[in-house]
């Protein structure tokens, strides 16, 4: 995977809005359910101080495009100045150890998510060095199918495998497709790519493995694994509505088809096997052994370290009888087969998002513990009622990442039936899809696709994808009635 940016998160009036928003509303926070001592730091000048940080960290962030400066860099920095303020004013109060506690238990939340997506993001760069994307891409662009059939193919792709190998990877993959097969229809390209944006996260909405947003509230046991897919038919309404408004628009032309096949290497079926051993691992220690999806994970990652193993000592074997050494798939591609490398799998994992990740759970979990999080919530979830609340939630995320968002609904714990975390779990995870800037495949796509597929590209069809939304919402509040009664305890 390449390094991708997860930039364009915020921009300048909303981090105003949100300033003058929190301030004025810090008096009247009360204490966060915590089982340490707690101080309420909220009308301090130590959590006005956190506060801005946290908005300036933002705002760096927002202007990586523009600075080049990585997006981790400056939310690391402001949670750790956000937690030395808060640890400071418990020392004066002669608190020593309660900012330390609270820490250990915001840490301890990052630390499962990190384990996990680092080892299935280990997976996913093995699948991408045995060619198996590279191997689907060229598949599909010597079909020789219409711009329309192409339109579907991708469309559809996205969504059924954004669930099992996250929306930003198998939106790039089809957009390499749309960019190789669609050259000479820049029509084509906008309208394919605003397809895959919608698609990868609207399947990503519907499986704890299709976003971080479902990982998190996955791992926080508010919804099982198979509870999840209740939500499969309103996240399809949310791709289909915008999909079919789309259809019509897309050239009626059939592209050239040309492109040298590309085999996989050796051993790339047998990782796509252990990729779902692996799943069913974690979906097995969570659900039937109570430990953390983690751990099934990690435990996965085991697998795939000696069937690496496997390949790089059986990398240099002579044939026998002119049958080659292989593992129940394709031959080596001679010298450009290189042998594999768990660790060279493991460096390229997305280190920059991983540290973004970090900087975003320590901050807002430093926040939560200043009682910031606790107004908000009062705010949302009482004042405006669940529903309301989760929709807006949605339509946040259009503008401001859903990983923050959600970790923030996360740390409130509003006391909501099932049917409302599904519901803030669908949001969070298509309401990004409204704009190109609103999720990470948007985002990447922007790059990818560049001056084809463009905001103001996308701003065009955002009122279908409006529509989509609000379908999916009512579709969902409909058909899953039942869950609305069922109370979850965060």
């Amino acid at each position: 995977m390449q390094h991708l940016r997860l930039s364009a998160l915020l921009r300048p009036p909303l981090t105003v809005f949100v300033a003058l928003v929190l301030l004025p509303l810090a008096a009247l926070a009360s204490a966060p359910t915590t089982g340490t001592p707690w101080i309420d730091l909220t009308h301090n000048s130590a959590g006005y101080t956190a506060l801005a940080l946290f908005i300036l960290a933002y705002l760096l962030v927002m202007s990586e495009e523009f600075t080049s400066l990585r997006k981790s860099k400056p939310v690391i920095l402001a949670a750790g100045m956000i937690w030395a303020l808060i640890a400071w004013q418990y020392h004066v109060q002669g608190l020593n150890h309660a900012a330390e506690a609270a820490f250990r238990e915001t840490l301890l939340e990052f630390s499962e998510l990190f384990l996990f997506l680092l080892a299935a993001m280990t997976y996913v760069n093995a699948m991408e060095e045995r060619q198996v994307f590279e191997a689907l891409r060229s598949w599909l662009m010597r079909k020789g199918c219409s711009y329309r059939t192409l339109f579907w193919i991708t469309g559809g792709l996205s969504f059924f495998l954004s669930p099992v190998i996250d929306n930003l990877t198998t939106a790039l993959v089809m957009c390499a497709v749309v960019l190789a097969v669609g050259k000479d229809s820049t029509r084509f390209i906008g309208l394919a790519c605003i397809n895959i944006v919608v698609a990868a996260n609207a399947g990503g909405a519907f499986s704890p493995f299709g976003d971080l947003t479902t990982l998190m509230v996955w791992q926080k046991g508010l919804v099982d694994f198979r509870t999840f897919f209740l939500l499969f038919i309103p996240s399809a309404v949310n791709f289909l509505i915008p999909a079919l408004m789309m259809h019509f628009a897309i050239p009626r032309e059939t592209p050239y088809a040309d492109g040298e096949p590309v085999k996989m290497r050796r051993g790339a079926i047998t990782i796509l096997f252990l990729f779902a051993c692996t799943i069913a691992t974690a979906v097995g220690f969570h659900s039937f052994l109570h430990l953390p999806p983690m751990l099934g994970m990690m435990t996965g990652l085991g697998y795939l370290q000696f069937f690496g193993y496997y390949l790089k000592m059986t990398h240099n074997l002579p044939a026998k009888n002119g049958i080659q050494h292989v593992v129940g798939d394709v031959v080596p591609l001679g010298k450009d087969d290189r042998p594999f490398d768990i660790f060279r799998r493991l460096a390229r994992a997305e280190w920059d998002t991983l540290l973004f990740f970090y900087g975003v759970v320590l901050c807002v979990g430093g926040l939560g513990f200043i009682g910031y999080l606790t107004t908000i919530s009062q705010l949302m979830y009482v004042d405006l009622g669940a529903t309301n609340a989760n929709i807006l939630v949605g339509l946040l995320s259009a503008v401001v990442d859903n990983i923050p968002v959600m970790f923030a609904v996360l740390s409130m714990s509003p006391d909501m039936p099932l049917g409302q975390w599904l519901l803030v779990t669908l949001t969070a995870g298509v309401g990004g899809s409204m704009l190109s800037i609103g999720s990470a495949a948007g985002v990447a796509l922007m790059g990818q696709a560049r001056g084809r597929y463009t905001f103001f590209t996308h701003l065009k069809w955002t009122p279908a994808i409006a529509l989509g939304y609000t379908a999916s919402i009512l579709t969902h509040m409909w058909l899953n009635a039942d869950t609305f009664k069922v109370i979850v305890n965060p």
